[in-house]
C-alpha cells in the first residue's frame, strides 16, 4: 500500500561522518568563537532535519550530502542575519529552493530513487516488505514531483513531519489559513495521485 511511511525518514549511511568536515577550510566558515559555537550547534540540532527535507523534497539519496552541505554553506554566510527564533525556518526555506535547483538541474536516475536509505526500513523490515518499499518510493516521488513547491512544503511538513498547521505557518511565514488552503490541495492530489497509480498498477497486471 503507497502510503508516506514509505518516504525517506533519516540519513542512513551518510557519506560524511561530520557534516562540517568540508566546511572547515571554506572562506564562509564562521569566524570567532561564538560564531562559530553558534554555527555548531546549528548543524548539530538541525542537521537530520535539513537532510530529510532535501530528500523528501525531491533531492535523490546521491545528491542528499551535498544538498544538506549547500544548505549549511548557505546559513554560515546569513548567519548573523538570522534571528535565533528563525533558524529552522531559514533552514527550510534553503533547503526548498536547494531542492529545487537541483531537481531541475540533476538528470534524475531511477537506481537512486529505488534506494533504501533509511536505516529504520533495513531494521525494521523483512526483505519482502523492503522489495515492497523499494518498488514504492519512486512511485511516491513521482506524486511529490507533480506537486508545486508550496503544495509540496506544506504537505511534506505536515504529513512527514507531523507539524500542525500553526507551526508549519509559524516555520513558512504565511497565515495559517494558507497553510490549511494549500495542505487540503496537497492531500487532494497525493490521494488522486496515488488511485491513477495504482490503476495503472493494476492495467499492467491485467496484460501479464
Amino acid at each position: 500500500m503507497l502510503t508516506t511511511t514509505a518516504l525517506p525518514t533519516g540519513p542512513g549511511g551518510l557519506r560524511t561522518p561530520d557534516p562540517l568536515s568540508r566546511m572547515a577550510d571554506d572562506d564562509v566558515f564562521p569566524k570567532g568563537r561564538a560564531r562559530e559555537a553558534r554555527f555548531r550547534q546549528v548543524v548539530d540540532r538541525h542537521f537530520e532535519f535539513v537532510w530529510r527535507s532535501v530528500r523528501r523534497l525531491g533531492v535523490p539519496p546521491a545528491d542528499a550530502d551535498d544538498a544538506a552541505q549547500e544548505v549549511f554553506l548557505v546559513t554560515a554566510r546569513n548567519l548573523d542575519n538570522i534571528p535565533l527564533d528563525r533558524e529552522r525556518a531559514f533552514l527550510f526555506g534553503t533547503a526548498l529552493r536547494v531542492a529545487s535547483t537541483r531537481r531541475r538541474s540533476a538528470r534524475r536516475r531511477p537506481e537512486e530513487l529505488d534506494a533504501v536509505s533509511d536505516d529504520r526500513a533495513g531494521a525494521a523490515l523483512d526483505p519482502e516488505e523492503l522489495a515492497e518499499l523499494s518498488r514504492a518510493r519512486p512511485l511516491l516521488q513521482e506524486i511529490l514531483d507533480g506537486m508545486s513547491d508550496e503544495l509540496r512544503a506544506v504537505f511534506v511538513l505536515a504529513e512527514v513531519e507531523e507539524l500542525s498547521v500553526r507551526e508549519i505557518a509559524e516555520l513558512l511565514d504565511v497565515p495559517q489559513g494558507t497553510v490549511s488552503s494549500r495542505l487540503r490541495t496537497a492531500r487532494e492530489k497525493f490521494h488522486s495521485g496515488i488511485k491513477r497509480l495504482q490503476a495503472r498498477a493494476a492495467f499492467a497486471w491485467r496484460k501479464r
